[in-house]
């Protein structure tokens, strides 16, 4: 597609991946919403990258029906979905609680599921769309201590499967990256099994997964990119 074209909303668009993603966006020319749960923080990435803020919880169905809904009334021909929210928690499985295992399900699954389920609805009435399931080289082998984490993004990788089935019938494309070892906050301060350093020099950065995502949607709409991995090269 051309980016000139585009009409966005990116989950988790205050910081890390979906912010990078959203600032690469609007540099193509796309016009772009974004979403978070903290206001502030929110406000502040929009105005500094261009973006339309829409405050919302992923997790709660009431939420998105209005995250939605704002985003069609703010762009009618709305067409691309980045589902990017989401976080981890880890721990020992003797140790993981229902509350915990939960707690990341609400979000990195239903979440996703709620989002992708009301943006397909328009996306089906328009016979287009595009939406890029934003998972982790975690939702293809687990490790110790991930077992809420990496459950919740196996689940994301079936449900990439599942719409993809269904949705392509109506010229919908959905896709799927998973990147590895990317230096971001992993959401609300919850450590990561193998925690980043912010001057680390051999790990990802946010802008470039956001590049794999760009140049997975510009890809001609006759065809896409199912998947796609992205690891960095030698970390340390």
């Amino acid at each position: 597609m051309d980016l000139k074209n585009a009409a966005v909303l990116v989950t988790g668009g205050s910081c890390g991946i979906g912010l990078e993603t959203a600032r690469l966006l609007r540099s193509r020319g796309a016009r772009v919403a974004i979403c978070a749960r903290h206001e502030g923080m929110l406000e502040s990435a929009a105005t500094e990258i261009g973006a339309l803020p829409i405050v919302a919880d992923v997790s709660r169905e009431d939420d998105v029906q209005q995250l939605i809904g704002a985003v069609v009334k703010e762009y009618s021909d709305y067409n691309v979905l980045i589902n990017n929210a989401g976080f981890g928690a880890f721990a020992p499985l003797v140790d993981l609680t229902a509350e915990e295992f939960f707690r990341v399900w609400q979000t990195n699954v239903l979440g996703a599921m709620l989002v992708a389920r009301e943006s397909a609805k328009h996306f089906v009435g328009r016979s287009y769309g595009n939406i890029v399931n934003v998972s982790s080289t975690a939702g293809q082998r687990g490790f110790a201590n991930g077992s809420a984490y990496c459950a919740s993004k196996f689940a994301l990788h079936a449900l990439t499967e599942c719409w993809r089935a269904e949705l392509r019938q109506h010229n919908i494309r959905v896709m799927q990256v998973n990147p590895s070892e990317v230096l971001t906050t992993f959401g609300e301060g919850e450590s990561s099994p193998t925690p980043n350093k912010p001057d680390n020099p051999t790990k990802l950065h946010p802008s470039d997964i956001a590049r794999l995502i760009a140049g997975m949607l510009e890809i001609e709409d006759r065809g896409f990119v199912t998947e796609s991995t992205i690891w960095a090269t030698n970390p340390r």
